[in-house]
């Protein structure tokens, strides 16, 4: 791989014609700090920059310093919001650093790190794009969620797919591996998240997920897992292909992780650990939040124990979301709950500088909901080839089979007018207002905290539920209330905070 630091900023300059939403000039202004400091480096290949610990830690140190400057004198957010992002992007920065230290026996690892982190966001040409902007009049989604299989070997209380053994719906390979190629080459994306059920049970035409990585090494895949299916064979599999991160779903502790997964599950989920470990490969947990162990899961006591003795890199934490087996809202995590979660992560990432992300609580870094295929969000497919706005909100307006079908493409999807009236509701909530005069972002949720908004886009543009439980939902108005109050004391408890500590 002999890149020169020196061809980067030769395409760099030609990267994008709209400018990043949060920070104008970031990607230029890193850019030049980075030229400056490298100097005679400049010529070496990329490689063994990397590889030199001694320039490496210090282009670290001169990028965060210069993060931290562009981060937080950018005025489009309020300044509450901007340290937030600061403190996200410099813990993601030290987990992939380290990773790529520990991956030094792992070469395949490596170079997938490598590959995503630094090649695939400065090198990689960026003609598709441009034509996305010129089409679309704004940059498109960073990546897709997709599941390719509804087939679980568990079946987990309150699981948002209804996955278990009993059920088999799968996409057909074709259409998956299409998928993957068009939002790479249309999108210029390089991230994927594959959920499911179980994906590594996934197969169609005799292939796997760990094929669907092969085939598309330019990307990163994080593959959600309840990691029981990770032996040392397919750690070291994960190990020569390199381009995937297992995220495992654990509950808490032994306890609580073998109450809602299955008796012996949580002993499996620690080897799997053990093996991937020992392979050198980066891998993190997947957290389900409940009323039972909201207090648990964010814990120092748990996480301590999975970044120092389990060696995680990164922690996924979703609060339940009343969809699937989940049809009732009495487990979802409590608004008293949800600010406590919200005040505890912010101290784990900001003193212990652990990278954590909560799908709710975690709005602010990511400009609100991400949701519906907005500029540098994303969109969720199941198994069937339903698009949804994302993996919590089950109701579709297309399919993506149905497209192929007709000789479409996986962008004519953004055009669906359900997918735009979340995006203009979400411009009209907080993006396009001023920094002091922003909607909550703390409460960024269309599905959970407005589902008053969200009931009259169902209404409107009628998509169709991916199963029964969301069909239900449609016509139940207890649930229906029971949402829209729930959204209400979700204000109601976080109003003060984001009056207080963020617009001020």
């Amino acid at each position: 791989m002999k890149i020169q630091l020196k061809n980067i900023f030769k395409i760099r300059g030609r990267r994008h014609t709209k400018r990043n939403e949060s920070n104008p000039n970031i990607h230029y202004e890193v850019d030049s700090m980075i030229k400056d400091f490298l100097g005679k480096y400049s010529k070496m290949p990329l490689e063994k920059i990397l590889a030199n610990n001694f320039i490496r830690k210090n282009l670290l140190k001169k990028a965060d310093e210069k993060l931290k400057q562009i981060l937080l004198s950018c005025k489009k957010y309020p300044a509450h919001v901007q340290e937030d992002k600061y403190y996200m992007v410099k813990n993601l920065v030290k987990t992939v650093n380290d990773a790529y230290e520990n991956a030094r026996t792992a070469p395949s690892v490596k170079k997938a790190l490598i590959n995503s982190f630094a090649i695939n966001i400065y090198l990689k040409k960026k003609e598709n794009l441009e034509r996305f902007q010129n089409e679309f009049g704004r940059n498109p989604p960073s990546f897709l969620a997709i599941s390719p299989t509804k087939f679980c070997n568990l079946k987990c209380t309150g699981c948002y797919a209804n996955s278990s053994s009993e059920t088999s719906e799968s996409l057909d390979w074709d259409v998956l591996d299409r998928i993957i190629t068009e939002k790479t080459n249309l999108w210029n994306s390089y991230f994927t998240v594959i959920s499911g059920g179980e994906p590594f049970l996934y197969k169609s035409q005799s292939k796997s997920i760990l094929d669907l990585a092969r085939n598309h090494p330019e990307n990163y895949f994080l593959v959600y897992t309840n990691g029981t299916l990770i032996d040392k064979q397919m750690a070291r599999e994960l190990a020569d292909i390199g381009n995937i991160t297992p995220a495992i779903s654990i509950e808490g502790f032994e306890n609580e992780t073998n109450t809602r997964r299955g008796p012996g599950v949580y002993e499996k989920t620690m080897d799997a650990m053990g093996h991937l470990r020992k392979e050198k490969i980066p891998f993190g947990i997947s957290l389900t939040a409940t009323k039972n162990n909201a207090d648990l899961v964010v814990s120092d006591r748990v996480m301590d124990f999975y970044f120092q003795d389990c060696k995680v890199s990164y922690a996924w934490i979703f609060q339940l979301m009343p969809i699937g087996r989940a049809d009732s809202l009495e487990m979802m995590v409590t608004p008293d709950q949800r600010v406590k979660m919200f005040r505890q992560t912010q101290h784990l990432i900001r003193d212990k500088q652990y990278f954590i992300a909560d799908f709710w609580n975690s709005g602010c870094v990511s400009n609100g909901c991400i949701s519906a295929g907005k500029d540098s969000g994303y969109l969720y497919i199941d198994w069937n080839g339903n698009i949804t706005p994302c993996v919590f909100n089950p109701y579709s307006p297309v399919n993506i089979i149905d497209i192929y079908r007709r000789g479409g493409t996986l962008s004519d999807s953004l055009k669906e007018p359900f997918f735009i009236a979340i995006q203009e509701w979400q411009k009209q909530y907080a993006l396009d207002r001023k920094a002091n005069e922003m909607g909550n972002l703390i409460t960024p949720c269309a599905i959970k905290d407005h589902y008053n908004v969200m009931l009259q886009f169902l209404k409107k543009h009628n998509p169709k539920p991916i199963d029964e439980a969301a069909k239900v939902a449609l016509h139940d108005t207890d649930y229906q209330k029971g949402l829209i109050q729930y959204g209400e004391k979700i204000h109601d408890a976080t109003s003060e905070i984001w009056k207080n500590e963020y617009l001020r």
